[in-house]
């Protein structure tokens, strides 16, 4: 991503939406971008997994956790089929574990803390809708681009 978000924020004014700068990187890539797949989950990351397993293209997928602080969304397995499966970045609304080996994996991550807990999997949740998250209305298409400075969303991309 060559162009940093804040001449991004500058050009496209009214057009980005800033989310909140509530997440930390985790992730082996800093910048990313690409278009957002979604999955509003709460504890149970089994639709995180079943995305993750399909094709990614290099998109962002934005997990509504509720921003829960009790157990894990997403960890060094799921980055690894991430990757695997050709997905620009994560972003968990919640939390990630095993940072170690998450910073070590060509993928963008953030989440908003680590836990050593995982999900449970009891297939909750729902995909490919709206999702609110650190502010901003995220929606299935909608791009999303990070760098050092934060994350944006456009409804098209830039």
């Amino acid at each position: 991503m060559p162009t940093p978000i804040t001449d991004l924020c500058d050009a496209h004014g009214e057009a980005v939406e800033a989310l909140a700068p509530m997440f930390v990187d985790y992730g082996g890539c800093r910048r990313f971008e690409g278009p957002a797949t979604t999955v509003s989950c709460f504890e149970d990351n089994s639709l995180v997994r079943d995305t993750l397993e399909t094709p990614g293209d290099g998109g962002v997928l934005v997990v509504d956790g509720g921003g829960s602080m009790r157990c894990a969304l997403l960890g060094d397995n799921l980055g690894e089929m991430a990757v695997s499966h050709g997905w620009a970045a994560v972003l968990v609304y919640g939390c990630v574990r095993d940072s170690v080996a998450l910073s070590g994996l060509n993928l963008g991550v953030r989440a908003l803390n680590t836990h050593p807990r995982k999900s449970v999997k009891r297939g909750a949740g729902e995909r490919n809708t709206a999702v609110t998250v650190a502010g901003v209305t995220i929606e299935p298409g909608n791009w999303l681009y990070a760098d050092e400075d934060g994350v944006i969303c456009s409804r098209q991309r830039l």
